[in-house]
């Protein structure tokens, strides 16, 4: 049986230019769907954030990109906590999959794997 899951993530982008949001983002997008063995019919609709310091280009620019064509989309910034890691896009993405909870994969990448090193492998 199919349900609605959750999949989280983030990817530390190298420097606020529209070239390495992109590309960072497309790793992000590309491993959360490799992980967890989805397409984008799978995939419902993703939340994208970005640091405060990440401002030259919409991440979901990347997932149209890899084909998402039809998935809904959003891009937020997210909270100025002073110390939090700089340059960081995260995506929550809502999917249908026949997975349990405990077999989603959640892909945090480069510098952004401080941030769940209990779920990086």
């Amino acid at each position: 049986m199919r349900r609605v899951r959750a999949v989280a993530g983030a990817v530390q982008v190298d420097a606020d230019e529209r070239a390495a949001i992109v590309e960072a983002t497309m790793e992000l997008v590309a491993e959360t769907m490799d992980r967890n063995g989805l397409t984008t019919d799978d995939v419902i609709s993703v939340i994208f954030t970005a640091t405060p310091d990440l401002t030259a280009e919409f991440p979901a620019v990347a997932a149209r990109k890899l084909g998402f064509h039809d998935v809904p989309l959003l891009c937020a910034t997210e909270i100025a906590v002073p110390g939090a890691l700089p340059r960081v896009v995260r995506l929550l993405a809502h999917v249908e999959t026949g997975r349990p909870r405990s077999a989603i994969r959640h892909v945090y990448l480069r510098g952004a794997a401080a941030l769940r090193p209990d779920v990086v492998p």
